[in-house]
């Protein structure tokens, strides 16, 4: 998916609660709103792990939810009179971060 359309999701639930960013994230008709509630939800069982459950999910906060492009696949349509027209498939990279300080 193209940064720009993940860029709008990810602005939304930026400094919010886990638990929040999740339900606010399963409301909304955006396909990228599906790819960040899984990063989110695999970022914070991370954290739950690594602490060796002294972090729980009530008190885990996204701090950075980041999103840069990736590589761009190039094609090409035919169009009139022997032209082609490129099209541009771009990818993204998406960073989540969920700490448990305020």
């Amino acid at each position: 998916m193209s940064p720009r359309k993940l860029r709008v999701v990810a602005a939304l639930v930026r400094n919010k609660k886990v638990e929040e960013a999740v339900g606010l994230l399963d409301l909304m008709p955006k396909k990228g709103a599906a790819i960040i509630s899984k990063a989110i939800k695999s970022a914070a069982a991370n954290a739950e792990d690594k602490s060796g459950g002294d972090a729980s999910v009530e008190d885990l906060r996204v701090s950075i939810c980041a999103v840069d492009g990736g590589t761009i696949a190039k094609r090409w349509m035919p169009r009139s009179m022997g032209r082609a027209n490129r099209i541009n498939h771009r990818t993204s990279h998406l960073t989540v971060v969920v700490t448990d300080e305020a």
